[in-house]
């Protein structure tokens, strides 16, 4: 069996420290995966992948690199949904988990929010990240890989 590994959608990800934190205490190898444009601290504890400044040369290394049972941390719903078909645990930037129940209603939100964008309606985005934030997602990673941990251990 192949170990687990929390894989991040990392151009705008504002919790890799976080993640890297989680995976170093837990013993998880942890992959930042990010486009060229997007200076990447290497460490010891953290693999960084840089790919082509492509639109979705990110999602697409990710896709082709995720396997079941992976954690993957990205705020792109259609990147979930490729992660959710491969078996693999998906978190948001603010520590929500994608799932197959309700990731149709987010990609289908999304495709009404691009149609009215394109018709001169705007939004006014998403809510300003927060320290909250940042510590509701760590907490809700450890008690992710508390639960992981768990499981192989049965």
């Amino acid at each position: 069996m192949r170990a687990r590994t929390i894989i991040v959608d990392a151009d705008a990800c504002p919790v890799k420290a976080e993640i890297e934190q989680a995976g170093k205490q837990f013993g998880v190898q942890v992959i930042l995966v990010a486009s060229f444009d997007h200076r990447m601290k290497e460490s010891t504890d953290v693999k960084v992948v840089q790919v082509d400044r492509s639109d979705q040369s990110v999602d697409l290394y990710i896709a082709n690199h995720i396997h079941k049972g992976d954690i993957l941390v990205t705020q792109d719903f259609g990147l979930a949904a490729l992660g959710l078909a491969k078996g693999s645990i998906c978190l948001t930037n603010r520590g929500q988990q994608y799932t197959d129940s309700t990731i149709d209603f987010l990609l289908d939100r999304r495709h009404t929010s691009a149609k009215m964008r394109r018709s001169g309606k705007h939004g006014k985005g998403p809510r300003p990240f927060t320290e909250a934030d940042r510590q509701y997602f760590l907490q809700g990673l450890t008690k992710l890989l508390i639960r992981l941990q768990e499981i192989e251990k049965e």
